[in-house]
């Protein structure tokens, strides 16, 4: 682990390996602020240190990258201030951010960062704690944004449907949302945001098998998480969220919604998975073979991001 300079005049430090770079805030958060490929100086966060308000315990600031939030989304839970504090830890393998208890919420939160050293990959795992006094209804919620200009995937079959009387997808949007909305494309199996630059707010949320992809900038950013199927969540009931506005795209996903009494918590884990577009076959026939032998617990099909790599139009596959 080692010191750099600065994120926006805030100071960072980075963990890293022979594939991968993170850096996170050394003071506030926990945040991880970039995320660079081994032989790369490109972030493939985004960075919003502009964007900001107000609490009502003081100034929020939202500085892209990827953090741990609380769900069900709400002033006063999801966006207390976390300019300051931050205890960060050595662990064996990797690294440990705490947050102590917030004065709003009365969660104290914790993320750990570990990277994978045979390939560039990274796993995370987010903690909340109600330090309070009655309890909490709350989910671990992680939030990462990525810069303009990809697609973006979301799968909606549920693999533990096996009956035709039963239905096997489910899907949510958000008030601000629109089914014309022209970045998103649904096809039976998955929804595909092209993530533009857009006046309007999009969101759309599902109850997914466990992963969201963006392919952008020619690397594959694969997120895979724990779906836990059986058991509720936040948003009616949705454990992957796309978000799009102007300025990032966010690939959100959810733990369970507990019931946390004083003194307990939740964990929610994600691994990160980075592929270049040169090592992924441009065939949707040598895309299909490639997830089904190095991928097999994706449970999807490969139209949309083949078309994208191909640099075919993905609105001609859907």
């Amino acid at each position: 682990m080692s010191t750099m300079t600065d994120f926006h005049g805030l100071p960072t430090r980075s963990i890293a390996n022979a594939h991968l770079q993170i850096d996170f805030l050394a003071e506030a958060g926990p945040r991880l602020v970039r995320l660079f490929l081994a032989d790369s100086t490109g972030n493939l966060l985004a960075e919003t240190p502009d964007r900001h308000w107000r609490d009502r315990f003081g100034e929020y600031y939202l500085r892209g990258g990827h953090r741990l939030a609380i769900a069900p989304e709400a002033l006063g839970l999801s966006y207390v201030p976390d300019d300051a504090g931050l205890i960060v830890e050595e662990i064996a393998g990797g690294v440990r951010l705490i947050r102590p208890t917030e004065i709003g919420s009365r969660v104290s939160k914790c993320l750990e960062i570990y990277l994978q050293p045979d390939r560039p990959a990274v796993t995370l795992r987010h903690f909340v704690q109600n330090d309070g006094d009655e309890p909490l209804s709350i989910a671990p919620w992680g939030v990462t944004q990525l810069r303009l200009g990809g697609i973006a995937v979301l799968p909606l079959r549920l693999p533990i449907v096996s009956e035709r009387s039963q239905p096997d997808r489910q899907v949510v949007l958000w008030p601000y949302a629109s089914w014309r909305d022209a970045r998103l494309f649904a096809a039976d199996d998955y929804l595909w945001i092209d993530a533009q630059p857009h006046p309007l707010e999009f969101k759309i949320g599902a109850l997914s098998c466990g992963w969201l992809g963006y392919l952008n900038q020619g690397v594959f950013f694969l997120k895979r998480f724990d779906p836990q199927l059986k058991l509720p969540h936040p948003d009616l009931n949705t454990n992957a969220q796309l978000y799009c506005n102007q300025r990032y795209l966010e690939l959100e996903s959810l733990g369970p919604l507990t019931r946390l009494e004083p003194g307990q918590s939740s964990t929610h884990l994600e691994t990160w998975e980075l592929y270049r577009a040169e090592d992924v076959p441009h065939s949707i026939a040598g895309l299909r073979d490639w997830m089904r032998q190095g991928l097999k617990s994706l449970h999807w099909t490969t139209e949309g991001v083949a078309t994208k790599i191909g640099r075919q139009s993905h609105r001609e596959t859907l």
